[in-house]
């Protein structure tokens, strides 16, 4: 792909490539009695992308968060292709902000089920920047929508 073709394919939550990245993420939940999952996005507003290759996957999610974050959520990111994942982040970033305008972007890290020394890294290299922890110790990264001309 070359600078002027877009990384991310819409598709909707349930799309088996999709959710197929979503089940070998580390935050992927597996319910107790065995049942097979069929949507990964969970409630509230939710936009889904995923790579036409199908190697990499990007969930926002706009919900009331328990945690008091406010703005738009990434919930779930997962890179397994060749692209740089700071460049996917920044596609997808440029899509959010056109369908929720002004609105911040956060996510949540758990540094201690991702395989990187920096936990985050991708994110930062995309200019998110580390706005704090929760009590639960997840890393909590955000990116503000830039100013309008």
């Amino acid at each position: 792909m070359n600078a002027e073709t877009p990384n991310w394919w819409i598709t909707k939550d349930g799309d088996r490539a999709a959710l197929a990245l979503y089940n070998r993420h580390y935050s992927a939940y597996n319910y107790k009695d065995g049942r097979q999952r069929r949507l990964f996005c969970g409630p509230g507003e939710k936009f889904v992308l995923r790579t036409w290759d199908e190697t990499a996957l990007f969930v926002w999610r706009k919900f009331k968060d328990d945690s008091g974050q406010k703005g738009i959520n990434c919930a779930v990111f997962r890179n397994e292709g060749a692209l740089r994942s700071s460049g996917l982040i920044r596609e997808a970033d440029a899509i959010a902000f056109k369908i929720w305008p002004g609105e911040r972007h956060y996510t949540y890290v758990n540094p201690e089920r991702v395989r990187s020394e920096n936990p985050g890294y991708c994110f930062l290299m995309a200019g998110w920047n580390k706005c704090g922890t929760t009590k639960g110790g997840l890393l909590v990264l955000e990116i503000t929508a830039p100013s309008q001309p």
